[in-house]
């Protein structure tokens, strides 16, 4: 009898010493900020918006690490230049931040915000024979649940731009 109430004094004691103890931080991002870009998640097959008939790559875009980073696995399929990007929201300087990262050793970084409709992203990205050529791509999410992805190139610090693609990614079924 003696243990049995050592035993119920023990676990009252582990009990009250549990409920005072302040609770751990929640892990991940949950900030309305890092959850911007959720749109863009899922698997999609890649289409060029002027030949939506034509399927150019698929896309599979993950999230991560408790929902702090967003990656994407490119996977064109008339070519042999996989890529990807890891994006990720940076409290700190209040933008979004994406690294890409590609199979011909290219790589780039871009900054941005959400603008309300659209994430919008801007980086140098050289190009051959375009050693500071800027790129700024625009994620829009459609009223289908698809995305489309339209970018623009500046060679001259963004005073002008040109088109350079436009995707559409769609889920795959």
């Amino acid at each position: 009898m003696r243990s049995v109430l050592l035993a119920l004094s023990l676990v009252m004691s582990f009990s009250s010493i549990a409920a005072s103890a302040p609770l751990p931080a929640p892990v991940g991002c949950t900030s309305s900020e890092s959850r911007q870009f959720d749109f863009w998640i899922g698997k999609w097959d890649v289409y060029a918006k002027t030949r939506p008939d034509q399927k150019v790559a698929n896309s599979l875009i993950e999230n991560l690490y408790h929902g702090c980073a967003i990656r994407e696995n490119w996977m064109p399929l008339h070519t042999d230049r996989p890529g990807g990007s890891i994006n990720a929201y940076s409290p700190e300087k209040r933008v979004w931040r994406q690294f890409w990262a590609d199979s011909d050793g290219s790589s780039a970084q871009f900054e941005g915000h959400r603008n309300g409709k659209a994430m919008v992203l801007t980086g140098v990205w050289p190009q051959p024979g375009h050693p500071t050529q800027m790129t700024r791509m625009t994620y829009t999410p459609l009223p289908d649940g698809s995305v489309e992805q339209v970018g623009v190139t500046s060679d001259d610090n963004g005073r002008s731009w040109q088109a350079s693609f436009d995707f559409v990614y769609k889920h795959t079924h």
